[in-house]
């Protein structure tokens, strides 16, 4: 994962809890495409269908709120988004996305639907190409950017332990 993450904006506002992200009643299974075929159905019912790979949401306050369910973020990342931006996240659903390798950067940016996203991680600058606007975030520190470089941080703690994918199993 490069720390420039560049995609095409999903808006939503605040409160966006777990429910929201991956309805309740899709948590029985085991596939991650039938996650990723559910995801955002509490709130745009063809959200699924039309999200592709490397979109970024850009949410209000409290994205993440209700349940500590892991799915939420592994169908948001199956389903393609890069990023999530937004004011603040519950505390559950931001460790639970950096353990997935899905970056979540807190900072209040006025995009809409379609826009087109800048991120760098890295510097902490975020811009918004199509409105010709930056705004400035935390940078992530080098231990969170290996973190979503890996993977995640059960990827992370294996490379560190120089156990490759192929020897876990």
């Amino acid at each position: 994962m490069n720390s420039v993450i560049k995609g095409r904006v999903w808006r939503f506002g605040d409160n966006i809890d777990t429910d929201i992200i991956i309805p309740g009643r899709y948590l029985r299974t085991f596939s991650l495409d039938e996650l990723a075929s559910h995801v955002m159905e509490g709130i745009d019912p063809e959200f699924a269908s039309k999200v592709r790979k490397g979109d970024i949401i850009v949410a209000g306050r409290n994205f993440g709120c209700g349940s500590s369910r892991e799915q939420a973020p592994v169908a948001l990342k199956h389903a393609g988004v890069s990023a999530i931006i937004a004011e603040s996240f519950a505390r559950i659903f931001y460790r639970n996305a950096i353990n997935i390798g899905l970056p979540v950067i807190m900072a209040d940016v006025d995009a809409e639907d379609g826009d087109e996203i800048r991120a760098d991680l890295r510097e902490g600058v975020i811009e918004n190409i199509t409105r010709q606007k930056k705004y400035r975030m935390k940078p992530f520190n080098d231990y969170m950017l290996s973190i979503l470089e890996d993977g995640g941080l059960v990827k992370h703690y294996l490379r560190t332990l120089g156990v490759s994918e192929e020897d876990e199993g």
